[in-house]
């Protein structure tokens, strides 16, 4: 990395840049004399000057009624950067205020459904990421209708599931549409026989309700509803069937 790539990476623009190494080099110089050893123009090399001078990196002083500029030692650089990170630290503070109140407004407006779709395998790690996320934030436990079809291709885009979810003190009750399927640990299983082979793998989980299947092109992928009166019709409905298998 250069010199003037480290420059740039803390914060400094390139003419800033310019400027003020410029200005080092020749330990002072009028407005005139540093635009044109610097290739920029006056105006500019003007702006940028009070922009070094509110940082610190610059002084002037007057002599023979004209002015003329000063670099400053550039240790001075660090004091920018400490201030610069203090602004940082209360725009981050100020963030963690907001973003509850922001989160809460997310939550709960719920008047009209929201639906996400996903495709592909870094789409289906998406959706399994986020019943492990909302879950975990939110009661623990959720429900899901297994089709066999789906189920055996789902779990392979992300391996490592199960040990999550275990780790995670997640619980889960499935119902297996057709035969096949395993327990893992903190889940419950039972099985409905079904006529024809289900497709649609479905997981009803903190406020929403994800549909997963193989599309026409024999790819996975997916949908994400959220709602609570969805959510909790789902779940209600889950619950019924699971108390009469």
């Amino acid at each position: 990395m250069t010199r003037i790539d480290k420059l740039k990476h803390l914060g400094f623009s390139e003419k800033e840049i310019k400027v003020y190494t410029t200005l080092l080099g020749l330990k002072q110089a009028s407005v005139r004399q540093l635009a044109a050893a610097s290739g920029i123009n006056r105006g500019t090399t003007y702006d940028i000057l009070k922009s070094l001078i509110k940082e610190g990196l610059a002084s002037y002083f007057h002599k023979e009624k004209k002015q003329y500029f000063v670099a400053e030692n550039p240790d001075a650089i660090t004091a920018v950067i400490e201030r610069r990170q203090k602004k940082l630290d209360e725009l981050k503070q100020d963030a963690g205020e907001i973003i509850p109140m922001l989160k809460a407004l997310y939550e709960t407006s719920d008047e009209k459904p929201v639906v996400k779709y996903y495709e592909g395998k870094r789409g289906i790690r998406s959706i399994l990421n986020d019943v492990l996320e909302a879950t975990g934030k939110n009661g623990k436990e959720y429900y899901v209708y297994s089709a066999a079809h789906t189920r055996a291709r789902l779990y392979e885009q992300y391996q490592q599931y199960s040990v999550e979810r275990i780790q995670r003190g997640i619980k889960v009750k499935v119902i297996a549409l057709g035969e096949g399927g395993e327990l893992r640990g903190l889940d419950e299983r039972k099985w409905i026989k079904i006529k024809e082979p289900a497709s649609t793998y479905t997981i009803i989980y903190a406020g929403k309700v994800a549909y997963l299947t193989v599309d026409a092109r024999n790819e996975l992928a997916g949908v994400i509803l959220e709602n609570q009166g969805i959510y909790a019709t789902q779940k209600v409905l889950f619950e019924q069937l699971w108390e009469h298998i």
